[in-house]
């Protein structure tokens, strides 16, 4: 699974601050990785700038608008970004490392390969973003809409999907590890082979028991399926 390098040169960086967008497409003329720290972006429109393997560490992004825009292999890195958005973004390999994403917007977004890591994104928007190979772990997405998202095969730890709407995503063979989908919206989704013994399956009822047909889940997660109907497990 390909990822971002660890280390990485930058062709210039800028520390705190207030930035204008013609600041930025100046900055990103002739495809030059920048990196910014601490600069102060908010409601700004950076729509449909080429900032592909930028990075942006403890910014301040609340309300901003990368729609278009390509980020393959950009950093987000602790920044504070709730109701931003990345409307039909180039996110591929693209990590989020800690930070608020709150009711920001995926939706349409190519996001194949990308991390999310350590972050918060609660009342997100991933509608019928590309999501094939994402990486998720230790991050808040309750709330969430993620219809039609593919995790096959992925590993998901710490991951908070209580109350999102799940609705056609494709779980197979996918391992949860510490994370939930308590309340969550699970139509149609597929969960053949995946293991669900690390996940917290409360609130679902017995009628959603079905759509874990050929998964793995733990006795004590039976018999709370099960009490449902009145009846123990002895």
């Amino acid at each position: 699974m390909p990822q971002a390098k660890a280390i990485r040169e930058y062709d210039q960086t800028l520390a705190g601050g207030l930035l204008a967008r013609r600041d930025i497409s100046d900055l990103a003329r002739g495809g030059r990785r920048v990196k910014l720290v601490g600069v102060e972006l908010n409601g700004m429109d950076l729509s449909h700038l080429d900032l592909e393997s930028w990075c942006f560490e403890e910014c301040s992004l609340i309300g901003a608008r990368f729609d278009g825009c390509r980020l393959e292999e950009a950093i987000f890195s602790s920044c504070r970004a709730g109701t931003s958005s990345f409307m039909g973004a180039e996110l591929q390999e693209v990590v989020i490392d800690g930070g608020d994403f709150h009711n920001a917007t995926f939706v349409g977004a190519s996001m194949a390969y990308s991390r999310f890591l350590r972050s918060k994104a609660t009342g997100a928007n991933f509608t019928d973003a590309k999501t094939f190979n994402i990486h998720l772990e230790e991050v808040k997405l309750s709330m969430a809409l993620m219809p039609k998202a593919s995790f096959r095969k992925s590993v998901l730890r710490t991951v908070d999907f209580s109350d999102a709407d799940l609705t056609a995503c494709d779980f197979r063979e996918a391992v949860f590890e510490d994370s939930s989908l308590r309340n969550a919206l699970l139509d149609e989704c597929r969960f053949e082979k995946a293991d669900l013994r690390g996940a917290d399956l409360g609130g679902l009822d017995i009628s959603a028991a079905r759509r874990f047909k050929g998964a793995v889940i733990s006795r004590d997660q039976a018999a709370g399926l099960v009490a449902q109907l009145g009846l123990k497990v002895a």
